[in-house]
């Protein structure tokens, strides 16, 4: 199989994806060679926001951001946080996948956050979704996913719920038109 690089892509779950992880979502692939690939969720809202979220790591939160929501980001390390944000400052551990995306996992995106100097946009997660090498191509060759360039607007300008659709709406097709048949010619 051909080699492609899915970084800085959305994947979009098919409707016939049986893990209960995936089913439904919209991951945004922040790392993806040959050793493997790392993405966040991006439409699956947990019942946890901000303001809960700081208040638990001991930081105050600015009075416009509470009531953000935090994101179910995958099945890896839910304990932990992965911010996919808009390039601003450096962070202690920041990977700036495009001029327009990055994912910092250090807590001092948070500390900037709380002082009113963090990024423009940011959605925080819990965990990641993890692919060892290989693995993905396997799923993608399998039909479990569709493919398309990520769009940023997507991810910060967008309620979870229009996220999958418009992502969708990239490749120019209806969700709903889907079938959760596999064919090949």
């Amino acid at each position: 199989m051909d080699t492609v690089n899915l970084t800085n892509h959305f994947l979009i779950a098919m409707p016939n994806m049986a893990d209960p992880n995936f089913s439904g979502t919209l991951t945004y692939v922040a790392d993806h060679n040959d050793e493997g690939a790392l993405g966040v969720v991006v439409n699956r809202p947990i019942d946890l926001d901000l303001s809960m979220l700081f208040e638990q790591i001991g930081l105050s939160l600015p009075e416009g951001l509470r009531g953000q929501i935090v994101y179910l980001g995958g099945p890896v390390q839910q304990e932990r946080g992965f911010v996919l944000h808009t390039p601003s400052q450096p962070y202690s551990s920041t990977l700036n996948v495009t001029d327009a995306v990055s994912l910092t996992t250090s807590k001092d995106i948070l500390e900037a956050v709380a002082q009113g100097n963090g990024p423009a946009k940011f959605m925080v997660s819990l965990g990641y979704s993890g692919w060892s090498a290989g693995q993905l191509e396997q799923e993608m060759a399998q039909n479990a996913w569709l493919s398309v360039e990520a769009d940023p607007h997507v991810i910060f300008d967008l309620p979870p719920e229009e996220r999958l659709p418009a992502a969708m709406k990239l490749l120019g097709i209806d969700f709903s038109n889907l079938s959760d048949e596999a064919g090949h010619a």
